[in-house]
């Protein structure tokens, strides 16, 4: 058995991967933290604060800054990232971590969402299309705090 978490930097992520660790001990199972970037996207590593003003897009940078985070709030966990094209839509991001949960047999994913598992989701979130899989249980984490 192994605990998933869909790792974006967001404060929901790290939530997720607070409760993922707490689990982990308690069951003694791995914790795994999966970031996805879709390459070259400005914009959209802008908007999760993965890039700071005037910096360009740096796949090794971005990647070094979420490993460290994970590295800090959840030491014992493994880092893994996969890179998809720069146009990548929810869909497509919620696949990777599909197939990474497939990959490391996650009993559990914990998604960081405000909105994943409603009963109306967005066509956009990540977090609905990962809660969509029934190969896993998933744990919504939808408060920070």
């Amino acid at each position: 058995m192994t605990l998933l978490v869909p790792f974006d930097g967001s404060a929901l992520a790290e939530a997720a991967l607070a409760r993922a660790v707490e689990f982990g001990e308690v069951f003694e199972q791995p914790v795994v933290a999966i970031a996805v970037v879709p390459q070259g996207n400005d914009g959209y590593a802008r908007d999760r604060g993965w890039l700071e003003a005037g910096e360009s897009f740096d796949t090794e940078t971005i990647v070094s800054r979420l490993r460290d985070q994970v590295e800090a709030l959840a030491p014992d966990a493994t880092f893994r990232y996969e890179r998809v094209p720069r146009a990548a839509r929810a869909g497509t991001i919620a696949r990777e971590i599909r197939r990474t949960a497939r990959r490391v047999e996650a009993s559990i994913v914990f998604v960081g969402s405000d909105n994943a598992g409603r009963l109306v989701t967005a066509l956009s979130s990540v977090g609905g299309n990962v809660a969509a899989d029934q190969t896993y249980d998933v744990l919504i984490v939808r408060h920070t705090g």
